[in-house]
Formats: structure tokens, C-alpha cells, sequence
């Protein structure tokens, strides 16, 4: 499998703020490949980089080892964008929507109503278009944005939160809409703060954080880093400092993160329970509950960080 863009040591800055530190990554043709990392972390900016609109203060860009950074028209018309804001006008249709942005890629009479018909299939609203798209739900207006970005058969699709703020049925069709854009041979950017998502989706997936990559891999890979540590989320009667220092000095305990009245225990061994009793024994502290949780990217974006992937 062929590396189709090569990122390397790209940067980007806005002021005295790193929003992009000096990455590299290879993203293989065909492949799914997300980039997850908490809101802030930089994955935006590492998008609109790759997608043209923000030019980097240094680094490069390879599509087909030629640089976009150089020249875009190398990248521009492979590119499906759906960007992390909702890019539609709320006043037309769904189909009047599909119509104007088909016309910018160059799209027009009977290619662009086959265009139309087809992506509006695979986005499920054939049965809405002709309404407008201020009365669509979220996860209408979600799935729309994706077919604008289809309308011209990319080669490579970027999508920038695509999920964020919609329901359920609607996050699963878009879920779904992936695997099998990806299926019949297309390469997708994926970037999102929901590690389910990712795990779900991605061959290979990079995790930010400060805008820095901490860690490239497959899941599985990447689920290795962490050996044989796993999370133990403990829901107390009461969370305060106190209470996180006396566990921070128990063995086995690599790092601890709060999570409203739970605390999140990353330990190497089984018995932590016990031990924690034994410790808070005659103490106002009192364990309500415990789940233990094996392994996934929260636990490797915790072992790596100490803090937690999600907001």
C-alpha cells in the first residue's frame, strides 16, 4: 500500500500559541486514517493544512511526493472536504444545495443530476431534498455536508468532527456511510475526540495532544503501548485533593484523573479494590461503585498524557 500524503515536520503557529508542533505522518492509499485527540489539540489546523486553506509557517505536504504546499492544483480537485462547521445555505434545499456546489467542482446537466441522485442515496434524504435546509435536523444538515463533499468522486475524503452534535441514528448512518465509501476504494481523514469512532473506523490512527503526535498506529498497536495496565473508574461518596493524594501513593497506581465524583485509576495489577479500602479504612471516603475497563485509546491517551481524551 502506497503512501499517498506524506506530512513532515509541519508547523503552525498563531501568536505564542503551538497549534501545530512538528508532525509527520504518512497516510496510505485506501486506507481509513484518523487522527484523534481531545478539542484544541491541533487536529483542525493539521486539516486545513492538508486541505490547502491554511498555508504552514514550515514543513511540507507530499500528495503523490509532489508539494501542495508549493502548489495546490497538485491536491485541489482529488479533495473532498466535510468541514467540522456545517457549509450549506440554510435558506435553499437540500437539492439546490447540491446543485450550486456540483456547478463550483464543474458538474452540470445530466452528469450533475446523476451526481445528485446518487450521492443523496448514499447520504439516505433522497425523500427530503426538495425541502429546505433550515427545517433539516442536525443530522440531516451532517449528512448533506458529506454529500457536497462526494459530488465530484475525490480521491481523498477529509472529515473534520463530523458527528459532533447529532443523534444517535444519524452518527451511526455517517459511521456507516464511511466503511463503505472506504470499501469501494476510497481514501478518508477522520479526525475526532470520540475514541469509539476511531476504534470503529480507522486501519491506522495518530493521536494529538498539544499539537504534537504522541503515538502512530494500528488500535492494536497503539493498545500495546499500555502492556498490561487498564483503568479502574471508582465512584466515591465524595471526590476531593485529599482523596487523590492518598491513592497516588499506592502501588501498582501509574497515574489517577478526576471525573466528577469518580476517579480513574490506571493501574498494572489486579487487587487495586482492596487496596484502596485497606487505605482509606476509618476515612470519611467511601467507595459507591467500580468498573474495571480493559484496554482501548482512552487508556493509551491516558498512560501517555495522564489526563483524558475526552472533554
Amino acid at each position: 500500500m502506497t503512501n499517498l500524503l506524506k506530512i513532515r515536520n509541519l508547523r503552525k503557529s498563531y501568536g505564542n500559541i503551538n497549534a501545530v508542533d512538528g508532525i509527520d505522518f504518512d497516510v496510505r492509499e485506501g486506507e481509513i486514517f484518523g487522527l484523534l485527540g481531545p478539542n484544541g489539540a491541533g487536529k483542525s489546523t493539521v486539516i486545513s493544512m492538508i486541505s490547502t486553506l491554511f498555508k504552514p509557517d514550515s514543513g511540507d505536504v507530499l500528495y503523490n511526493d509532489k508539494s501542495i504546499v508549493e502548489n495546490n492544483r497538485f491536491i485541489q480537485s482529488d479533495l473532498g472536504i466535510v468541514p467540522q462547521d456545517i457549509a450549506l445555505y440554510p435558506t435553499l434545499s437540500g437539492l439546490q444545495n447540491l446543485k450550486f456546489w456540483g456547478r463550483n467542482y464543474g458538474l452540470k446537466g445530466r452528469e450533475l443530476d446523476e451526481k445528485i441522485l446518487g450521492v443523496s442515496k448514499i447520504i439516505g434524504i433522497e425523500e427530503r431534498l426538495k425541502d429546505r435546509v433550515d427545517k433539516y435536523s442536525g443530522g440531516m444538515k451532517r449528512r448533506l455536508n458529506i454529500g457536497v463533499a462526494l459530488l465530484h468522486d475525490p480521491k481523498i475524503l477529509i472529515m473534520d468532527e463530523p458527528t459532533v452534535g447529532i443523534d444517535p441514528q444519524s452518527r451511526n448512518h455517517i459511521l456507516e456511510t464511511v466503511k463503505d465509501l472506504n470499501k469501494k476504494g476510497m481514501t478518508i481523514i477522520y479526525t475526532s475526540h470520540y475514541m469509539e469512532e476511531v476504534e470503529f473506523l480507522c486501519d491506522r490512527v495518530s493521536i494529538m495532544d498539544d499539537g504534537k503526535i504522541i503515538a502512530t498506529g494500528t488500535v492494536d498497536e497503539l493498545i500495546e503501548i499500555v502492556g498490561s495496565t487498564f483503568n479502574v473508574v471508582l465512584e466515591f461518596n465524595i471526590v476531593e485533593e485529599e482523596l487523590v493524594q492518598m491513592l497516588k501513593g499506592l502501588e501498582n497506581v501509574q497515574s489517577i484523573t478526576i471525573d466528577g465524583d469518580s476517579l480513574i485509576l490506571n493501574v498494572k495489577e489486579n487487587g487495586i479494590l482492596k487496596a484502596v479500602v485497606d487505605k482509606l479504612n476509618g476515612s470519611k471516603y467511601h467507595v459507591v461503585s467500580m468498573d474495571v475497563e480493559k484496554p482501548n485509546l482512552e487508556t493509551v491517551f491516558l498512560y501517555l498524557t495522564g489526563k483524558a481524551l475526552r472533554d
